[in-house]
């Protein structure tokens, strides 16, 4: 009998770093404004200590698919495009891409990356692997949980934040055949693409693809730009347009 899963894992442990790219989540998460109250209800207790049934606690957790670090099915969108249930195990491992904008959004809050951004890491890494999962670097995830001062919610309750642009999607899908994309806002379109269209276009554009997405994760500067890999991971609830992610890299240890 082989064991060498078991030495690869040794080996993972060892020579490499396992990083988190998800938020916790409890009650005051941030949500999409637009969500009406009493969605989010966490650790709710229905059954508790001193039960003469059974000794122990039950909670309930209530919540909308969207809701913090979460993944984004096709089904979202689009309407009739593929749920939850058509995305199986061979859908939470890929090969982790990170395109770091972060010194351009510096000087523009409302920076969306673009293809020539996309070609610029293909300069130094050679091309996009087939399958990648493609993340977006623009680190403000650090003001999390301030949702305000991450989506840049200027007085009048308009937002700015960096984003995709729709050809660097095109890009990482058409040409390099990329499997899903990943970014740290709530949104995939940066806030003047989705003016410029009048529709969230770019999140459209994937999922109309049949590929999934992930939003509001973080730590992308602790993992390698390329030669890391991700595993995503979701509840196994069928039908869902989107859920709850727990999202972990991979990644080389840092000399």
């Amino acid at each position: 009998m082989s064991f060498a899963l078991w030495n690869i894992l040794s080996e993972l442990k060892k020579e490499y770093e396992f990083v988190e790219l998800s938020h916790s989540l409890n009650n005051d998460t941030p949500i999409w404004s637009g969500m009406p109250d009493g969605v989010v209800e966490l650790n709710k207790t229905a059954f508790d200590w001193g039960n003469p049934m059974l000794e122990c606690l039950i909670e309930t957790y209530k919540f909308p698919g969207q809701f913090g670090t979460h993944v984004d099915f096709p089904g979202h969108f689009v309407k009739g495009m593929p749920l939850s249930e058509t995305f199986g195990t061979e859908s939470m491992f890929y090969p982790l891409v990170v395109i770091d904008i972060t010194e351009k959004v510096k000087k523009d809050r409302e920076y969306a990356a673009t293809a020539e951004d996309v070609k610029e890491w293909e300069k130094k890494y050679g091309n996009i692997p087939d399958g990648a999962f493609v993340a977006l670097r623009t680190d403000i995830s650090k003001a999390w949980p301030d949702n305000e001062t991450m989506s840049g919610v200027d007085k009048d309750g308009g937002e700015h934040f960096p984003g995709w642009s729709l050809d660097a999607l095109k890009y990482i899908y058409e040409t390099r055949k990329a499997n899903a994309n990943g970014h740290e806002a709530l949104d995939t379109d940066a806030s003047k693409e989705t003016i410029k269209a009048g529709d969230l276009a770019c999140e459209r554009y994937v999922l109309r693809q049949g590929k999934m997405q992930v939003e509001v994760m973080q730590n992308l500067d602790k993992v390698a730009e390329a030669g890391a890999i991700v595993i995503v991971t979701w509840p196994r609830i069928e039908k869902a347009t989107g859920l709850p992610a727990r999202v972990i890299a991979i990644t080389p240890k840092k000399k």
